[in-house]
């Protein structure tokens, strides 16, 4: 494949491959965000219920705390494209069918459930086929992680994109044209799958042991490794923590800011302005080395500007701390996943991709739940203070893990051929 010279930012981008992806993944991210934004505030706007606001974001993700494990197997054993050709599939059917109930003045507090159970499955399964591609999506193994972290930006524009679109739709329509328009842009991740050039080891390596003990072998390597370890661990308090604030934050909009899905879509495209940012500085850096540093500041960061964001009452100030909150805890996360798939194995991709999934979109549900209910008996505002000194607490913890960690990367580096920073 002939590759395009690109800036060092973009240079994941010269391949084809991952050229295709990054366009359809880009619109349909879009209508993701289209679709999230859209269900809290309809749950919200139907129930007025913090609880139930965490309990959608709830079932939205509790299948990749259940099915995680599984489905990390899966990736290692299936042929990968038409994985994700039928995860993409029901998630459109899945879209289409809430835009049709909202249409249609059908929809009840158990359809949205229900909807966001199927959801919340079909990403299990989805989530690990995707990042086990991401070293088929180039060429050059060196440019792997500049895929991952481009991806990482072009989720993070989303971010700031698809909320501030879905307030203007939702002060102009209805819910219903959000819904169908992220039914219309899974499409678009279709059509880029369908045209990838795609090698035969992206079908997958059946293997000779059963279920069990194929996940047993990739948790094994997991726990074997400090690194690892590590990571996932903080990566897991900060779901914990951080991630609570996008389905709470409908609450602040109407109660604490006294506005409407603009001021929703204001909140949660400053979060996304933050994590977009700090994607781009890691897209932009020349190497994967030096980064865990950057993981435990950032992770810090994170916590404190969401204590200080709990209890503020002006507007302009908030959107200042919470562009920091979405910063961040994606920085954090991104820089956690660039680790991991530089390092791992690749016949245990998929399985290590399961478990950083399960760690950040698996703990985050549980993370939901507990915000929710804390929030209906005390407080959001105490809620989120909470959680943001615990998330201080975890990065403190990685922090003092560091010489650890950093004494198994430096030899895996380097036997990898990892460039030095630049």
């Amino acid at each position: 494949m002939t590759a395009i010279p690109l800036p060092r930012t973009f240079r994941a981008l010269r391949h084809r491959n991952f050229r295709l992806f990054f366009i359809g993944q880009g619109l349909s991210l879009v209508g993701t965000w289209l679709q999230q934004v859209a269900m809290g505030w309809l749950v919200y706007r139907l129930t007025g219920s913090a609880w139930l606001l965490g309990v959608v974001a709830f079932c939205s993700n509790v299948g990749i705390l259940l099915l995680s494990g599984i489905a990390g197997v899966v990736a290692d054993r299936i042929d990968r494209r038409r994985g994700l050709m039928t995860t993409q599939s029901l998630m459109l059917a899945q879209a289409l069918a809430l835009a049709v109930l909202v249409a249609f003045h059908w929809i009840q507090t158990w359809h949205l459930i229900v909807l966001a159970l199927w959801l919340g499955t079909c990403s299990a399964f989805d989530v690990p086929l995707r990042q086990a591609l991401y070293v088929h999506f180039v060429d050059d193994r060196g440019d792997l992680a500049n895929a991952i972290a481009l991806n990482s930006m072009l989720v993070n524009a989303a971010r700031v994109i698809g909320p501030a679109i879905a307030g203007m739709l939702l002060a102009l329509t209805s819910e219903a044209v959000c819904f169908a328009l992220n039914a219309l842009s899974f499409v678009a991740v279709i059509v880029a799958i369908a045209r990838m050039r795609w090698p035969r080891d992206a079908r997958g390596s059946p293997s000779s042991h059963g279920w069990w003990q194929s996940w047993a072998e990739g948790a094994r390597y997991a726990w074997a490794l400090e690194p690892v370890r590590s990571l996932l661990g903080l990566v897991a308090a900060l779901a914990w923590t951080i991630a609570p604030y996008s389905s709470l934050m409908p609450v602040y909009a109407k109660d604490i800011f006294g506005g409407g899905p603009h001021t929703l879509g204001y909140l949660l495209s400053a979060a996304g302005l933050g994590a977009l940012l700090s994607t781009a500085y890691l897209a932009g850096r020349a190497s994967v080395r030096g980064l865990g540093v950057v993981i435990a500041v950032s992770a810090g960061v994170s916590g404190a500007a969401l204590a200080a964001f709990s209890y503020m009452g002006s507007l302009p100030v908030a959107l200042a701390l919470i562009f920091f909150v979405g910063g961040g805890v994606i920085l954090a996360a991104a820089s956690a996943n660039t680790i991991l798939q530089t390092i791992v194995e690749d016949r245990l991709r998929g399985r290590l991709a399961s478990f950083y999934t399960l760690a950040f979109l698996g703990v985050a549900p549980l993370g939901n739940l507990a915000a929710g209910a804390i929030a209906g008996a005390i407080g959001t505002r105490f809620t989120f203070a909470l959680n943001g000194v615990l998330a201080m607490l975890a990065a403190g913890w990685y922090y003092r893990r560091l010489p650890g960690v950093r004494a198994v990367l430096r030899p895996m580096y380097k036997r990898l051929g990892v460039p030095g920073r630049r």
